[in-house]
């Protein structure tokens, strides 16, 4: 076997190896993946054993049809010896500025309530006015290093955990969102880390994976992020928004995350506390 040979089993041998994986953790079997992607069940089985490597088109096929996530999507194309196809550009470059803008205006027009945009591993981008306002109010802001990420703010205990009401709950919910809410709905390798990072914290439930929550809101349809705040208990749900039929890296693992009142009396303290505060500048 010549050089070139053997780096073309190389690749093949890739290839299958990704393309099992993905339809392992989507649960499709080969021929459920032939009949939805257009291809034979013949040619998936060759692409698996590393016998074949499919032409471009048939790989982006395939992996539209498992869902892959657009950076994976490049993966599998530069295991098959093509190159990326999806751009990955920082989310602030210039060609990004049209969704940097309508960002801006999401969270800007939800004011008096905080709106945070993240990154897929939930490290803050861009904030409202009323995101700064509220969390400082709880703790020294400032203290906290960039990139802030909004998953360690809440576990750590130097951060807004003292302040947090029915911990056990929110912890476990939002533990479980991180799964739930992961791009492509795989835990890639940061993802990881940020969860043994949460779970290092004390007092974090190692059951969370269990769909169990506290019954102290009954009547809620959200589990809700509740803060003690001046002996008052404020309650708040989010709304996740994120950009539809994304063509770049960024714009699909962009998110924005929108905090509101889950009930009246939240909503009337808020507003007493922050709606009439002078705004500070946008931050990033």
């Amino acid at each position: 076997m010549n050089v070139a040979q053997s780096r073309q089993k190389s690749t093949a041998n890739e290839l299958g190896e990704l393309l099992r994986y993905w339809r392992d953790v989507r649960g499709v079997s080969q021929l459920a993946l032939s009949f939805e992607a257009g291809v034979s069940q013949r040619q998936i089985s060759f692409i698996e054993s590393g016998r074949s490597v499919p032409g471009r088109q048939t790989i982006l096929d395939i992996a539209q049809t498992l869902d892959v996530p657009l950076r994976e999507r490049n993966a599998l194309l530069l295991a098959a010896g093509y190159a990326p196809l999806y751009p990955d550009t920082p989310w602030n470059a210039q060609e990004m500025q049209g969704v940097v803008r309508a960002l801006e205006r999401v969270i800007r027009q939800h004011e008096p309530f905080p709106a945070i945009v993240l990154d897929r591993h939930w490290n803050v981008l861009m904030t409202n006015d009323a995101a700064p306002r509220f969390f400082s109010s709880f703790i020294d802001m400032a203290t906290r290093k960039e990139p802030r990420n909004m998953l360690h703010l809440i576990f750590d205990p130097q951060g807004m955990r003292p302040f947090v009401a029915d911990w056990v709950s929110v912890s476990r919910s939002l533990l479980q969102r991180v799964y739930r809410e992961s791009v492509g709905r795989v835990i890639d390798a940061g993802t990881g880390r940020l969860l043994d990072e949460l779970l290092a914290y004390p007092d974090v439930p190692h059951d969370w994976k269990s769909r169990s929550t506290s019954s102290a809101t009954p009547t809620l349809p959200v589990v809700p992020l509740g803060f003690v705040k001046d002996g008052m208990v404020l309650n708040y749900f989010s709304m996740v928004t994120s950009v539809g039929t994304p063509e770049t890296i960024a714009a699909q693992e962009l998110r924005i995350e929108c905090m509101f009142p889950a009930d009246e009396a939240t909503e009337a303290r808020h507003r007493q506390l922050f709606a009439s505060e002078k705004p500070a500048k946008n931050s990033r």
